[in-house]
């Protein structure tokens, strides 16, 4: 593991009544490309300021390179700062808003001029110093904002939203160019976002934060393939909830007997079963074949209330015949993923009744808490 760049350790961050960090503890490795995730008011743009210095922790401290940084003002932190607003002053050229900073620091005007022409190369703005920043697209301005913020060579770039102004085919491109830049220079980077696509395709490490707190860190594929919490596994992607109950190592949902080692260690209660859309097996229902006298089927019997099959992907919408006793809201909507050949292949039609079985699930005993 490289070492840490940047540390916060215990750091709170109170404002009035409400606690925004709360008793945070975070490591930032040098040369990789941390994203921040939740959802908002979870407290990640809090922890980005507090790196940055624009706000003050109630308590705790923060370090860049081993120093106490803490009680130092933003510029004196060594750091750049992109927002999701590109801030660009638009009466001056992009020259010189990349150069506006250098310009306060009283820099001589040929280093200037090489520095500012390094950090729009940089960023594939070579020949656009001349124009206005309305004459620019919205991803090249935002591009424009990330030279001015590489112009200093901080030591660390923090990211706050900045594709969010943007649309979708535009965010994916700088996505992918961001990280290239970031393997090109060998950034250190924290990459504030709400967009869970995003800091998974971005981040080498994502946290995942809730009310201030931290509820996982881990590689994407890490917080993806293994949620540590209900929160998580609700928060990352399409998601199925369903109720049941977990009693002696066994643990029955909707009627079904979900196997599974991770399931043995669980105490009795009231269990959550988290599917993937993906992870649900859909068959069509024959009567016959659960008739009078014949077994209950292995699943949940639900009628196909809608069918978008858009590209390689059918997306279903189930609606339980039977509710669940241990859960009244359970009639609602149940989604589903196939392969459109697969859907193809089994001839449903909206209206017709279907068994959804899962391949994979995830059970939490409903009063989880973290460890």
């Amino acid at each position: 593991m490289a070492r840490a760049v940047v540390e916060l350790q215990g750091c709170t961050r109170d404002f009035g009544a409400v606690r925004a960090v709360d008793a945070l503890d975070l490591a930032v490795h040098e040369g990789e490309l941390l994203s921040l995730l939740g959802p908002s008011g979870c407290g990640k743009t809090t922890t980005l300021n507090l790196i940055a210095g624009f706000v003050a922790p109630s308590a705790g401290r923060v370090f860049v390179d081993g120093q106490d940084v803490t009680a130092r003002p933003p510029h004196e932190r060594g750091l750049g700062v992109v927002f999701q607003s590109y801030a660009l002053f638009p009466h001056m050229s992009v020259f010189e808003n990349v150069a506006f900073g250098l310009r306060e620091r009283r820099v001589a005007e040929s280093e200037i001029g090489r520095r500012v022409g390094e950090a729009l190369a940089l960023v594939r703005l070579q020949g656009q110093g001349e124009r206005r920043p309305r004459q620019l697209s919205g991803g090249m301005q935002q591009r424009a904002a990330l030279a001015r913020a590489l112009v200093y060579a901080p030591r660390v770039l923090l990211l706050d939203e900045p594709f969010g102004a943007l649309d979708a085919q535009v965010r994916q491109e700088l996505r992918r160019w961001l990280r290239r830049l970031h393997a090109d220079i060998h950034l250190t980077s924290v990459f504030v976002t709400h967009d869970q696509e995003e800091a998974l395709e971005v981040g080498d490490r994502v946290v995942l934060m809730n009310s201030g707190r931290v509820e996982q860190v881990g590689s994407p594929q890490d917080v993806w393939d293994h949620p540590a919490s209900p929160f998580v596994y609700g928060f990352l992607g399409d998601v199925n909830l369903f109720h049941g109950r977990s009693h002696e190592g066994e643990v029955t949902v909707e009627g079904m007997q979900l196997d599974g080692a991770e399931n043995r260690g669980l105490r009795d209660g009231r269990a959550l079963a988290y599917v993937r859309p993906h992870d649900l097996d859909v068959k069509r229902y024959v009567p016959e074949t659960f008739g009078s006298g014949a077994p209950r089927p292995q699943g949940i019997v639900a009628t196909l209330s809608r069918a978008i099959v858009v590209g390689p992907i059918a997306r279903l919408e189930l609606e339980p015949v039977e509710s669940n006793p241990d859960n009244p809201g359970s009639g609602t909507i149940i989604e589903a993923q196939l392969p459109a050949q697969q859907f193809r292949e089994l001839g449903l039609r909206e209206g017709d009744t279907v068994v959804a079985t899962p391949r994979k699930a995830r059970v939490f005993v409903e009063d989880w808490v973290s460890p």
